[in-house]
């Protein structure tokens, strides 16, 4: 009598007849297994499964070559979505598309030198920072007394932030399902938290053992009070995330849900096969730590997660597990993959900015040997065509910064004639006029007679420059006792008024406390809009809180005398929305006013191409300059959130007070979803 080998009977020891012949399946047949919980998945839990089907690792016996093992029968060639998909996702209907014949590697034959070595691109499926701050970070985050939130009142300052932006209740539906508002929301809130948190921790002087990570503490109180969207793993675009945008921290893309680990490059999701599961990737991040080759804007080589020496001078081979087997998956499958191109962060020091390319697909596959000698996998992923320029136009503005292209449309290279630390490139491409009415080109803001001030100023005594923490510093001091700058000019104060070290003050002219005095940051243009004229828009990205520049012009000392067909008017006097009206309709606070008005007509800066939208993304404030008795106050533009190159700068012109009625509006051509369909 046979005895099947996969048999439920389970004879006990010893009363198994070895003289009978058994049926052994040949291993060939076999689909592989990947063993969960119940109503668990092995790709998308944090935790392991106790074992993971992955492809022979040898040695083998002789004459017996590795072979590949993911094969399934053609009545299985169908797979659906998990409960954590959304369907319509693919293109392809509610189905992936089943495997196609394509150019596949073959597996290589592993060296027989141990597992795997474990690098952060094999931290795959982690989708809580929870996850990612486990062990040795978690150790030492609570040695140096980051977890404490309540140490500087962390805790009410995010219940403070969540009830001023209308996310203290927030829903089921926005969590499993984000649109743009949601996600400018939490981008937005993540990043204001982000900055108070540095703020913070420079005012402690903490002594810090590793390097200091705000974004991580940022997201994960926002991820503890279920602040987050798009939590659902999904095949194709992410609603509320548009080709193009930009991201400066990788939780940015783990609370948006454009990819869920933190610091694995590869997020891929588990889709049933009859009564099977695999992997199909869903999206990944190139972002230089291997040998990837992405200088074709259209094109990505992408190397797999693992296999790299170790700095014991162990060397291994990649293996076609997780992440990897999901590429591969995804190649047979043909299933969209959301990509994101890291290029340096400029303004940083070493730190990425994070493109979000739109969709590729996985074209073929195949392993070779890096320069180590290990065998690593690569995938060749092709851009899905059609989709707006992303990555591309990066390159393009490289090329255009290097001189090795010409911009199209230019008419003059630098329109503010050296008066700028950074050129400002005038740009019509769009009809033949020639360039704006005739100004004068002023990178600061002329006072007939300064503001007079009761105390007089004796400025600060910081001669390397003002620094955080520093209790002898006045300047610190006046506001509030926190720096209101990071050393790259990104806003970190929340006070309505900023005061920058002013004439009377002994440190130099790079001081951190004088960012809007340093000129521009940005390579900025101003181009020919369609409809509204002449606008302003940035070659470089901005980051959120990054200054951009200041209103220059001249102070009017009787506002009733303002010529009417002066367009170029710049009110501090007018009522303005807080910026948490800028993603909520219902707010209904209005932001105080200043005694300053600016025009602008016949000297300014590029400040006066600054077109209005009822949905900016960029907010001004107020800042102070004082010398003795004298106080100058100036406008100075930040960004509300990431700006991406080439897209129009606005901010809001403010309202005007309700006796004057409808006097001065003008139509509005925004374009806003928010549009009120007038301005002033």
């Amino acid at each position: 009598m046979d005895q099947d080998l996969g048999s439920e009977s389970d004879p006990h020891s010893g009363s198994v007849d070895k003289s009978k012949i058994l049926r052994v399946k040949p291993l060939r047949c076999l689909v592989p297994v990947f063993p969960n919980p119940p109503g668990m998945s092995s790709v998308t839990t944090p935790q392991p499964s106790p074992f993971v089907c992955v492809p022979p690792s040898g040695p083998f016996p002789s004459g017996v070559q590795p072979f590949y093992p993911f094969l399934v029968s053609n009545n299985s060639q169908q797979a659906t979505f998990g409960a954590t998909s959304q369907p319509g996702n693919l293109g392809f209907g509610s189905n992936i598309p089943a495997p196609t014949p394509l150019n596949s590697f073959r597996i290589p034959t592993p060296k027989a030198n141990g597992n795997a070595a474990q690098r952060k691109r094999d931290l795959s499926g982690f989708a809580n920072v929870e996850d990612v701050n486990s062990g040795k970070r978690k150790s030492q985050s609570r040695k140096r007394g980051a977890g404490k939130g309540d140490d500087f009142g962390v805790d009410s300052l995010v219940d403070s932030l969540l009830t001023s932006f209308k996310l203290k209740e927030f829903d089921d539906f926005r969590r499993s399902n984000g649109d743009k508002d949601t996600v400018e929301t939490i981008l937005l809130v993540f990043d204001l938290l982000r900055r108070k948190l540095t703020q913070l921790e420079e005012s402690k002087n903490l002594v810090i053992t590793v390097t200091k990570r705000p974004d991580l503490k940022a997201a994960n109180l926002l991820m503890s009070k279920g602040v987050r969207t798009n939590n659902g793993k999904r095949i194709g675009h992410v609603t509320g995330v548009e080709v193009g945008d930009i991201f400066f921290f990788r939780m940015e893309l783990c609370v948006v849900g454009l990819h869920s680990p933190s610091m694995a490059g590869i997020d891929y999701m588990g889709v049933k096969i009859t009564a099977d599961e695999e992997p199909v990737a869903v999206s990944i991040v190139s972002s230089g730590g291997y040998d990837d080759q992405g200088d074709d804007p259209d094109v990505l080589v992408y190397s797999g997660h693992g296999g790299v020496q170790r700095r014991d001078g162990q060397m291994f081979d990649q293996k076609l597990e997780k992440g990897n087997l999901a590429l591969e998956k995804s190649l047979h499958r043909a299933n969209d993959v959301r990509v994101l191109r890291g290029v340096k962060d400029a303004a940083g020091i070493t730190g990425k900015m994070y493109i979000y390319d739109g969709i590729y697909k996985i074209q073929e596959s195949w392993a070779e040997k890096n320069q180590s000698g290990c065998n690593v996998f690569k995938y060749k992923l092709v851009r899905v065509p059609g989709q707006p320029e992303a990555y591309s136009l990066w390159k393009s503005i490289q090329q255009w910064k290097e001189g090795t292209v010409t911009r199209a449309g230019v008419i003059i290279s630098d329109l503010a004639s050296g008066a700028e630390s950074q050129p400002v490139t005038l740009v019509n491409d769009v009809d033949g006029e020639k360039g704006p009415a005739h100004f004068t080109y002023t990178s600061s803001l002329r006072y007939s007679k300064p503001f007079s001030t009761s105390k007089p100023s004796m400025g600060c005594q910081c001669k390397g420059g003002c620094q955080p923490g520093d209790i002898n510093c006045s300047c610190i001091q006046e506001n509030g006792g926190l720096l209101p700058y990071t050393s790259s000019g990104v806003l970190l104060t929340d006070k309505s008024l900023i005061r920058e070290c002013g004439q009377s003050c002994t440190c130099p002219p790079n001081c951190r406390n004088r960012i809007s005095q340093a000129g521009l940051k940005v390579h900025l243009e101003v181009f020919k809009t369609k409809t509204r004229g002449w606008g302003l828009r940035s070659w470089d990205p901005i980051r959120a809180g990054g200054y951009i520049c200041e209103y220059a012009g001249d102070i009017i000392q009787a506002p009733s005398s303002i010529d009417s067909d002066d367009n170029h008017i710049f009110y501090a006097t007018r009522y303005y929305e807080p910026l948490e009206a800028v993603c909520d309709d219902s707010a209904s606070s209005t932001k105080s006013t200043f005694p300053l008005v600016i025009s602008a007509k016949n000297s300014g800066n590029v400040a006066r191409f600054m077109n209005h939208s009822c949905s900016p993304n960029v907010f001004w404030k107020p800042v102070l300059h004082e010398s003795n008795s004298d106080s100058f106050l100036h406008i100075a533009f930040f960004a509300i959130r990431h700006i991406p190159p080439m897209q129009e700068l606005t901010y809001n012109y403010g309202t005007v007070m309700p006796e004057k009625g409808d006097q001065g509006r003008k139509r509005c051509l925004c374009g806003s979803v928010k549009c009120k369909g007038f301005f002033y």
